[in-house]
């Protein structure tokens, strides 16, 4: 009989990945249990509309992935992973046919805005500017896991960050600098009048600064396929098309750690109602598109950009995540769009494009919203429809069945709102362990929630190794 294993991961997403090597590089023995065909969770890259057009049925664009600490620490280049930058991360068109832009440079970010609000940017962000490694650091891993390398930075960030998003719009005059980073507030689906709503903005826009918002070249595939490469030149074995019901289901091991929503780790871990008052959050509904050319944006700031929103003003946009947040489709959705083929050739067959965009939808919702997302990428875009190819459409079912830690539609494996934005998945200074001894969360679900940054999975990988580690010294 096989000795008994250090440790098991359920579910190849990116954290469950990440938690693998992390304890593969501490010469433990791991195995990783996948339910799909394939790793990856949410960084995938599949052929969901027409053959050679290569989507992302989840995430495409990875500010928080490029800066992760977790991945940093990894030779994962050697394993093909390559950032391909656009020439601008982000773009925010308006009605008037200009857009606001974020830019490699804080400078060119803050002209976009206009002369009353330029000088109030570059006074919010210059003081973080040089400071990402430090910052993340700090930031996306726990307090009693590693103490802040820079507190002084920690507490500055946290001065600004800490308050709703609707403190940080009085800084600003006009409404082009207040929409957009509205917008980078949406991308964790949060009313704008949430706790540390202005951090998440924040955050993003640091992180374009320093970083870009880069795609992986191939695709969100290349992401998992270089960390499992890399796990199984630690040691580390990964099973495919393996769906865990139970414990029972699995090799005799050390540790579990489990990259899924706190529902399925309950379900599966025999621990009923531990997660009982986890909330769920709003859902999206994606739609991937197969064109025949670039999407003819009116804006020419956005024909440049690897990511566009669509949402004219502030108060669309808070108005689409209440919303949804509220249980209403939004007749007018607030867009997050992708553009991988304008930097990725191999994204789409030569002079074609792969295109996606979501808007947010309540939990679970049935209905079918891509008539009302045409009609904002028209808006901006007259006559993108004459584009379009093909399309793959995902409203929260689909999604869900895709991946199962999407519960009813939500991205972000639990809503990124109120406490739950910061204390997750329940108030408590061990967020990774459960009440049985050895199992744990590794998930999204857990601090600092969702991205493709795997630092849930590095922080519970932390968690587990010293709870091993203080074992054997008994």
């Amino acid at each position: 009989m096989a000795s008994m294993l250090d440790a098991v991961v359920v579910g190849a997403g990116p954290n469950g990945l990440t938690a693998a090597v992390e304890l593969a590089r501490r010469g433990l023995r791991v195995e990783v249990f996948e339910a799909k065909e394939t790793v990856g969770g949410g960084a995938r890259t599949e052929e969901l509309t027409l053959p050679g057009f290569r989507h992302d049925p989840c995430s495409a664009v990875h500010p928080l992935g490029i800066g992760s600490p977790a991945f940093r620490a990894m030779p994962l280049e050697r394993y093909g992973l390559r950032w391909l930058h656009p020439e601008l991360p982000m773009a925010h068109p308006f009605d008037d046919g200009t857009a606001a832009v974020l830019s490699r440079s804080v400078a060119e970010t803050a002209a976009s805005f206009g002369p009353r609000d330029a000088g109030a940017y570059r006074r919010l962000m210059t003081p973080f500017l040089g400071k990402w490694d430090v910052l993340a650091r700090d930031f996306m891993s726990l307090p009693l896991t590693a103490l802040p390398r820079d507190p002084v930075g920690l507490a500055r960030f946290g001065t600004v960050g800490l308050p709703p998003y609707t403190w940080l719009m009085r800084r600003f005059r006009d409404d082009r600098a207040r929409a957009l980073m509205a917008g980078l507030v949406a991308h964790v689906i949060a009313p704008l009048g949430g706790i540390a709503t202005a951090g998440v903005g924040m955050l993003f826009a640091l992180a374009a600064h320093e970083n870009g918002w880069p795609l992986p070249r191939g695709g969100s595939q290349s992401i998992s396929d270089a960390l499992t490469g890399y796990l199984r030149d630690l040691g580390g074995v990964v099973h495919t098309g393996f769906e865990v019901k139970r414990l029972d289901d699995l090799p005799p091991a050390r540790a579990y750690l489990f990259d899924t929503s706190p529902t399925a780790l309950a379900r599966i871990a025999g621990l009923g109602s531990a997660y009982a008052d986890y909330r769920y959050g709003a859902a999206v509904f994606k739609i991937d598109y197969a064109l025949d050319g670039p999407v003819p944006w009116t804006a020419k700031e956005a024909r440049r950009a690897g990511t566009v929103q669509v949402g004219p003003s502030s108060r669309d946009i808070g108005a689409a995540l209440s919303q949804a947040s509220g249980g209403t489709a939004p007749r007018t959705p607030f867009l997050i769009t992708a553009q991988p083929s304008l930097v990725d050739a191999s994204r789409a067959p030569e002079g074609k494009h792969v295109f996606w965009a979501y808007g947010h939808v309540p939990n679970g919702w049935e209905g079918d919203l891509t008539d009302a997302i045409e009609r904002q990428l028209e808006r901006f875009a007259p006559g993108f429809r004459d584009r379009i190819l093909a399309r793959a459409t995902a409203g929260p079912p689909q999604l869900a069945a895709r991946n199962a830690n999407y519960v009813g539609g939500d991205i972000a494996c639990g809503a990124a709102r109120g406490l739950q934005l910061l204390l997750r998945p329940k108030i408590s200074l061990f967020p990774y362990a459960t009440r049985h001894p050895s199992v744990f969360l590794c998930s999204s679900a857990a601090w600092p929630g969702p991205g493709v940054h795997g630092m849930s999975g590095h922080n519970a990988a932390k968690a587990v190794w010293r709870r091993l580690r203080e074992a054997d010294r008994r």
